[in-house]
């Protein structure tokens, strides 16, 4: 599943960032690869209000931003691509709390989630305790010593001897 994310209507919503940041984009795009990251999901985000010579799309990894020309909103960007995604648009879900964005979600039968509610999931995901598998687990100075004389010995000869 594919995330549209209005970009400058998250950024308020998650701790640490804010619009009056002048890399507030950047910032928010390291912490939407991270999620894509631990969701395996991909994610497009729209930014509007791109400078002159910045508009346009770019790749980060798992990552699609789209940096949205002077004269569009992000808003307009969104609905224009629910519109194109026609069908497709059910396997998609839209964050951003603008209620025409939200309805045209639900027209287009993507799921929605409000900037709000996305950014306490983010909170919730970073903050949990990953667990450790077992054979990852710290080896004991006994089998580091073990391993360590193995290396130094090398491979034993076929046959199985010393």
């Amino acid at each position: 599943m594919t995330i549209i994310v209005d970009g400058h209507n998250l950024v308020p919503q998650i701790g640490g960032l804010s619009l009056s940041d002048p890399d507030d984009e950047e910032k928010l795009i390291r912490i939407l690869q991270e999620y894509a990251r631990l969701r395996q999901k991909k994610v497009e985000v729209y930014f509007d209000r791109a400078l002159v010579g910045r508009a346009g799309e770019r790749r980060f990894g798992s990552v699609r931003a789209i940096f949205v020309r002077e004269g569009i909103t992000a808003d307009e960007a969104i609905m224009d691509r629910l519109r194109q995604l026609g069908k497709r648009a059910r396997n998609y879900t839209v964050v951003s709390t603008d209620r025409q964005v939200q309805q045209a979600a639900r027209g287009a039968h993507a799921a929605v989630i409000s900037s709000k509610e996305f950014a306490a999931a983010w909170q919730t995901l970073i903050s949990q305790e990953p667990e450790l598998d077992p054979r990852s687990r710290l080896l004991s100075e006994e089998e580091l010593a073990d391993w360590e004389q193995l290396f130094k010995r090398g491979h034993p000869p076929a046959g199985g001897e010393n």
